[in-house]
């Protein structure tokens, strides 16, 4: 018996029509499913039936796998794949197993030799990244901070160290009716001269992205309660360009670099 496939399926960030966010050969591949494992089962019915999935939706089996999921239920999940089904893999928003449950399902499927397809979608974390002009060629995303003071505060003083030192950004989340506590500590905790990017909404109607130094931010401190937001720092006021932002050791081989153009599609075709 030949084993499954688990596709990974991304999700729009928020309330938005699927058809606006992801491509028809997504949608197509997930219509051709019956059976899915989410983060939470009732918003991945909403999301099917923005899909138009063929069958009725109580037709169509949905598994839970969540920050609760206990990993004795991890063989469970992981049992009709191994019987050859081809399963779909949805988180509330965004892309499953980044920065949400997910990782350790994949990881059980590569150790079983089941194929793992990724299908193109939004990341929150990369669109954030690309639109704040900090370093993009060195960055680190460390997920949640701390919720009680003094230990949140100590976190950003290191990753704002860390930021220096290396030359990177640091990439971090909140839940958002938190976001402004943690932008009020960021602000407190910062040098002046750190960069901070607040991206917030993405993808939707209310979308903002703006990224400027800590002291001016101080001099208008935005409103982001309960707006789903990913905050980026980059700390000093050194480069933030991938050509400038890092340079080779002496005596390291030259860097190689890849050129956008047709030539560079051309020669690193998905196809080949």
């Amino acid at each position: 018996m030949s084993l499954g496939t688990l596709f990974i399926i991304p999700a729009p960030l928020g309330e938005a029509a699927v058809a606006g966010v992801l491509a028809e050969p997504v949608l197509a591949t997930v219509r051709g499913l019956d059976r899915f494992i989410a983060e939470d089962p009732k918003s991945a019915r909403a999301f099917l039936k923005s899909v138009g999935v063929g069958q009725p939706l109580t037709q169509i089996e949905i598994r839970t796998l969540n920050e609760h999921t206990d990993a004795a239920e991890l063989p469970g999940l992981l049992a009709p794949l191994l019987e050859g089904a081809r399963i779909g893999l949805l988180s509330e928003a965004g892309y499953p197993a980044v920065a949400d449950p997910g990782a350790d399902l994949i990881a059980a499927a590569h150790a079983h030799g089941v194929r793992v397809v990724p299908l193109v979608g939004p990341s929150s974390l990369l669109l954030a990244l690309a639109a704040s002009g900090l370093n993009g060629q060195s960055f680190c995303f460390v997920g949640y901070l701390p919720v009680q003071e003094p230990a949140r505060a100590a976190a950003i003083v290191e990753l704002e160290a860390r930021s220096r030192r290396e030359g990177n950004t640091q990439i971090f989340i909140e839940t958002p009716y938190r976001n402004n506590q943690l932008l009020e500590t960021l602000l407190t905790a910062c040098q002046p001269d750190t960069r901070l990017c607040i991206a917030t909404d993405l993808t939707l109607p209310g979308e903002n992205v703006h990224t400027q130094e800590v002291a001016r931010w101080k001099a208008a401190v935005p409103d982001i309660n309960r707006r789903p937001s990913v905050f980026l720092l980059q700390a000093g006021r050194g480069p933030v360009n991938a050509t400038s932002a890092t340079k080779p050791r002496a005596g390291a081989p030259p860097r190689r670099r890849f050129r956008n153009d047709a030539r560079s599609a051309r020669r690193y075709s998905p196809s080949e």
